[in-house]
This record gives C-alpha cells, structure tokens and sequence, in this order.
C-alpha cells in the first residue's frame, strides 16, 4: 500500500474534489495502446476500404503528370505546373483517409478520461528539467510498465508477423510468377490483410492497458484518512466555525422571533417549560399562527416579553404542548386544535373587552379540547 510522505497509509478512495482537482491539472487516465489500437486498425481498414479509389487516383495522375510530351519537357513552368497540379490531386485523393484518422485520433484520445483541457498542464515548471526525477520517472514502477509493454508489443508483433510470413510463403514466393500488374494488386491485398492482422494484435494490449491505467490513475490519487479529513475541514468547514455560525443563526431567529411577540393576542404556558405565543386575525388569517414557541429559558424570554407589553398569559399546560410540538413557526395550527384554540381566544377577547368596558368577569374555561393523538408528555 502506498504511503505520504509522512509515512501515513493511503488507503482512502479519491474524493470527488480530488478527483476535480486532478483534471484541473491534466491528470486523466490515458491509454497509449489504446489510441494505437484505433488508429492503427481504423487506418489499415480505411486504406483496404479506399484502395480502388487511391489506386485509380494515383494511376490518372500518373498518365497526367508523368507522361509528358516534348514541349512540356523543355518548359520549365509547364514542368512546374504539372508539379503543382500533381500535388494538389494528391492532396484531394488523400483527404478523406486524413478526415478520418484525425477524428479517430481524437476520438481516441479522449475513450477514456474523457475531453479535458488543462491550462495549468500548459505552464512551463522547471521540475520537468531536473535530471534525477526525469531518471526516477525512467527507472520507476510507471517507466518499467512502459518498458515491459513495449518489449510485450515488440514480441507479439514480432510473433504474429513471422505466423503470417510462414502461412503466405508459398504464395508470396508465386507473386514472381505472375504477370505484373496482378502481381502488384494480389501483392497489394496480402499487405494490407497482413497489417490488419498484425494491428489486430493491439487489441490484446488495449484491452490489458486500459484496466491498469484506470487503476494506476486511481492509486496515484488515493488519499490517507488525514489528507480526507483535511479536505473535509476545507469543504465543509471546521466544525467550531460551523457550530459558531448555527449558534448565530439561532440567535438571530430567536431575536426575529422575539419581535413578534409584542403582536401576539396570547401567549400559552405550561405553564414554566413550555411557551407558545399566537396571533390572530379575522380579517386577513384563515386560522390563528403561531408566532413563537420555545421551551425552560426562552419560554421565560416569551413569558417576559409578553409581560412588558401586556399580553394575555394563560396557563394550558395539554393545549401549551399541543401546540408547540404540533405546530411549526410561522405557520397556522393544525384542524385538530381548531375547537380548543377558538374556545382559548373567545375567553381572551371577552378579557380584553371587560378591560375596556367592564361588566362582568369572563369565567376561563376549566380545560380545552385537545385530541389524543395531538398531545404531548
């Protein structure tokens, strides 16, 4: 198992940001067997496919451009002009084989790690200078793969060339028998099926290479447990900053939540733990809102809030929990306490008015409805 430099195992799987952070600087997978392969192989079916088309090409070009007559031989820019065509032609004749080969080398190129430009792989670094890690890059495990693919290549080529040689003898040695321009395209077809067969041995290697540079890609980038929980302090932040931003936040929603107090109709109790403060209006709600709820200190913070501005306070300890473990900030109670809470601010509206007009004392009910389902211990 690899090891930092800190001698610290490495036996955690990239993480995704390792993994961005590596293609940022050029680091993908990339297979030379592979992109050997395909243009080997896509080149030699793409010349058997076009042979008619380059063999009548070249054969017009010829009789254009090499049969010339007297005059054209003592022209010295007739000469040139048949130069000049000659190349152009060629260069016509020639284009799509070229098309092709360019996007299967870039096709290729990019089977596997994908399209990626790095402009910090683009920056000259003088390290790439030095001569002893250039020889540790030679002499390292990555340079002796390289070393032990090529002479594999070197063996299998070498192999699969004397096969086909030994198999086409005899027919290679009857070519010298044959009238020339048959010999010349019989000769032409064993060349091309014999390079095809010899490219055909890429696939072996492709199919080797592709495996361990996706392994060797990932081993390169694996990371150890403190290099993961680094990252994830760097990501995520350090958990002490974390809790002192969730702390803030807290206190900054209890201190928005303090500032409706004032504007609640009642505040609920039950009556020291709990605290649930409501708002309600006719007019414009559909169903009474809870518009602060919290429990031990900052039920005590509700409870003095609503003091200071004259807010009825009723002691309900079932209805208090109901609500406050049933109903979210800001949002309107539930149907199930319908019932209790209209009974709730009937009462404290009759308070309010017997404040301001007098008569007789309003009788605060002796409990409110609540479901069993919707209360709380």
């Amino acid at each position: 198992m690899a090891e930092n430099q800190d001698g610290q195992e490495k036996s955690q799987d990239p993480t995704s940001k390792r993994l961005a952070d590596a293609r940022k600087k050029g680091q993908v997978p990339r297979s030379r067997e592979l992109n050997t392969m395909a243009l080997t192989l896509i080149g030699v079916s793409s010349i058997m496919m076009l042979g008619n088309h380059f063999g009548e090409g070249f054969e017009s070009q010829f009789r254009q451009h090499l049969m010339l007559s007297r005059e054209d031989i003592f022209d010295t820019y007739a000469v040139l002009d048949h130069f000049i065509a000659a190349v152009e032609q060629a260069l016509l004749l020639v284009l799509p084989f070229f098309g092709v080969m360019i996007v299967v080398a870039v096709l290729a190129s990019i089977a596997l790690g994908g399209f990626n430009v790095s402009f910090q792989a683009m920056q000259p670094k003088l390290s790439k200078l030095n001569p002893i890690k250039g020889l540790k890059r030679i002499f390292g495990p990555k340079g002796l793969m390289e070393l032990f693919k090529s002479l594999a290549k070197f063996v299998l080529v070498s192999l699969v060339t004397v096969l086909v040689m030994w198999s086409w003898n005899e027919d290679i040695i009857a070519l010298g028998s044959k009238d020339v321009k048959v010999a010349l395209v019989e000769g032409m077809s064993m060349l091309c099926w014999a390079a095809l067969l010899i490219a055909s041995t890429m696939i072996l290697m492709a199919i080797l290479d592709v495996p361990f540079q996706l392994w060797q890609h990932k081993k390169e980038l694996k990371m150890t447990m403190q290099e993961v929980k680094d990252e994830f302090k760097q990501t995520e932040g350090r958990p002490e900053v974390k809790g002192r931003i969730r702390q803030m936040q807290r206190e900054m929603a209890q201190a928005r939540m303090m500032a409706e107090v004032p504007k609640a109709d009642v505040i609920v109790t039950n009556p020291t733990h709990y605290a649930v403060a409501l708002r309600y209006d006719p007019d414009t709600m559909n169903a009474p809102l809870l518009v602060a709820k919290g429990k031990d200190l900052v039920a005590a913070n509700i409870r003095e809030v609503g003091d200071e501005h004259d807010i009825p306070r009723i002691e309900a300890p079932v209805l208090a929990r109901a609500i406050y473990f049933n109903t979210e900030l800001n949002e309107p109670i539930p149907a199930g306490l319908f019932l209790a809470v209209a009974q709730l601010l009937a009462y404290v509206f009759q308070l309010k008015a017997y404040q301001v007009e007098g008569g007789d004392i309003p009788q605060q009910p002796d409990e409110f409805p609540v479901p069993d389902e919707l209360q709380h211990d």
